[in-house]
């Protein structure tokens, strides 16, 4: 008995304040709003650059579907992408100082094009004042599915595990733009895997939405 008066004594001026408080606010209540852009089918046409081989550096095209089941979760049915490679002068060097042959082992890492498809998960989805003037409505999603990459090699169809994070900046219902990073982990071989990352800027079209 002492110790639950004890708990009272300790608790009552808390209740006390808060108390006091919701009497000097009777009106405030806490509540989200409604965000104003839905997205529902979304195409998407991107350009890109794959950085991170020594020996080249892709410059990308993509396009890509997109169905959208909720406000936080869609799938990105199908997602093609083609690189124009351009060889660093590294690899130049190479080829003309120590004669290594463009067909080498260590050149065959090179990704002509790929096709995948994704679950995108988004829950992120807020607004900011830019320079108090303007409203930005801003999502950020995580996203990850398979893909099949092609190498510039014989046989060179290699499957890989695609996973990345984006950010998209609506500019109305139907048009929205996207930033994309990912990354695809392509199995070249029994042991052996590479690195394939890709940052993306994309603008979006989007059919059948509510406002």
């Amino acid at each position: 008995m002492r110790y639950a008066l004890l708990i009272l004594l300790l608790l009552t001026p808390g209740l006390v304040r808060a108390q006091a408080e919701a009497l000097e606010n009777p009106g405030a209540v806490s509540a989200i709003q409604e965000r104003r852009f839905r997205m529902h089918h979304e195409l998407l046409l991107g350009v890109g650059v794959l950085p991170a081989n020594a020996y080249y550096k892709g410059l990308v095209g993509t396009v890509g579907y997109t169905y959208h089941f909720s406000d936080t979760f869609g799938w990105q049915v199908g997602r093609g992408t083609y690189s124009y490679n351009l060889q660093t002068s590294l690899r130049k060097q190479l080829e003309r100082d120590f004669n290594t042959s463009p067909n080498a082992a260590a050149f065959q890492d090179q990704v002509q094009w790929m096709v995948g498809s994704d679950l995108i998960w988004s829950p992120l989805y807020g607004k900011m004042a830019f320079l108090n003037e303007s409203v930005l409505h801003i999502e950020a999603f995580l996203l990850g599915g398979g893909t099949v990459v092609k190498l510039d090699r014989d046989g060179g169809f290699k499957p890989a595990v695609n996973v990345g994070l984006g950010l998209r900046l609506f500019t109305g219902k139907t048009l929205s733009l996207r930033l994309d990073v990912t990354n695809n982990t392509v199995f070249t071989g029994p042991t052996r895997v590479i690195q394939v990352p890709l940052i993306q800027f994309g603008t979006a079209f989007n059919f059948g939405a509510t406002e």
